[in-house]
């Protein structure tokens, strides 16, 4: 959309907070048309402003991962501590289910996460990965990431084959997209590769589920265990595809050769591994979904490790499955409760400008800066805080508006 014609708005608050420089008390946001002309202190102005009192405007949340298919279930699958195995049975059930419908969950999964002031979202397209190219939201940008599942030979060569036809679908429609190999258990290496290789020659990012679970650790080591066993009942376990005594950094090594990686979740990193992504940190960010990891009651998440190595890490919702709702304020919050040690800030910036820089588009959104987007939100505060950031991550703040290339979206 140009700007050109569009009128200037102004809008002020008890605390503006650009992200990238320290919070402006009664500040202003300005804008003409989808983009941001200035972030600064009270302006005099013949313009209207919009006066929004008692509140903080913080840019746009993003969520870096989703699985929207799952935004029709009411609460999380199965129970909170299951094993990830047993949970991930009680997916397929749900899938199988007459009551499941992939098309109508991403549209629900698509209008809550507005709502909860989430202005840029990367989703992982199963289901139904032509859905956001026949009809993409218009109240936020996607980057719609396009799962593949093939550990046995013949379905990983189909496999491909469907990435080539869907891609091409999504650049004829205009779409932001990437490419998605699941997991270590469920992409063979080959497949692990071409994607790889794919995302390298097409500069789309990609995302890869790794260091998920104790389970997933055991099947690379040895080849063995319940992962394994599950896989076999399924009848999709190849004794070929995962050579024995394999890690989680021998698939960083090759991701460090894609346009851009996303490494889902990272629970369970080990020391060299951390020390890896710090060192690709330009191109590879670890996902931290925080409720979907309480919700298996996981070790610790390697979180400070990771940030205090230089690493990059975005935070993601996760999907319904695992979660109650797809508010990644809600994520920054639960956040803040488990490493109350961390600056509320820089829990700020992990749901913010630190998603964008992962999927890619930290040019564009992320932070309040003249020339990007005008991606923002405005919380209302129940009571003055000295520290705006402290009282946005301390308190359930009431979301009071959303824009969305300087559109109002609530």
């Amino acid at each position: 959309m140009s700007s050109i014609g569009a009128s200037t708005q102004t809008h002020r608050a008890r605390w503006v907070v650009p992200v990238e420089s320290p919070p402006i008390p009664g500040g202003c946001v300005v804008f003409r048309g989808e983009t941001l002309i200035g972030v600064g202190p009270p302006i005099d102005s013949d313009q209207a402003v919009v006066d929004w009192g008692d509140a903080v405007i913080v840019p746009g949340f993003v969520n870096a991962h989703s699985h929207l298919e799952f935004s029709g279930l009411a609460a999380p699958l199965g129970h909170a501590g299951m094993s990830f195995p047993d949970w991930i049975l009680t997916v397929l059930e749900y899938r199988r289910a007459p009551e499941f419908d992939a098309a109508a969950a991403v549209v629900a999964g698509f209008s809550e996460s507005i709502a909860a002031g989430t202005t840029t979202l990367g989703d992982i397209a199963s289901c139904v990965p032509l859905l956001p190219f026949d009809r993409p939201p218009e109240a936020l940008d996607l980057v719609s990431f396009v799962e593949l599942i093939g550990l046995a030979a013949p379905r990983g060569a189909g496999q491909l084959e469907r990435l080539n036809d869907v891609l091409a679908r999504a650049e004829r429609a205009g779409v932001r997209h990437g490419i998605g190999p699941h997991a270590p258990y469920t992409v063979r290496p080959e497949l692990f590769e071409a994607a790889v290789a794919a995302s390298a020659a097409r500069r789309k990012p990609l995302a890869f589920h790794l260091a998920e679970s104790p389970e997933e650790l055991q099947l690379l080591a040895t080849a063995d265990g319940k992962l394994v066993d599950y896989m076999r009942t399924l009848g999709a376990w190849d004794d070929t595809a995962v050579p024995r005594g394999t890690r989680p950094l021998d698939y960083l090594r090759r991701l460090a050769h894609a346009h851009r990686a996303l490494v889902i979740h990272g629970n369970y990193l080990a020391a060299d591994e951390i020390e890896f992504l710090a060192a690709q940190r330009e191109s590879m960010a670890t996902v931290y979904c925080p409720r979907t990891h309480a919700y298996f009651n996981h070790a610790p998440h390697p979180l400070p490790k990771l940030l205090a190595a230089g690493a990059a890490v975005a935070l993601g919702t996760d999907g319904r499955c695992t979660n109650p709702d797809l508010s990644l304020l809600a994520e920054m919050r639960h956040v803040a409760q488990a490493f109350p040690q961390l600056d509320p800030h820089r829990i700020l910036q992990l749901g913010t400008l630190d998603g964008a820089q992962a999927l890619g588009v930290a040019a564009e959104t992320g932070s309040l800066v003249a020339g990007k987007r005008a991606d923002f939100v405005v919380l209302q505060l129940g009571s003055p805080e000295p520290d705006p950031v402290a009282a946005v991550l301390s308190e359930p703040p009431r979301i009071a508006a959303v824009y969305h290339r300087g559109r109002r979206t609530v």
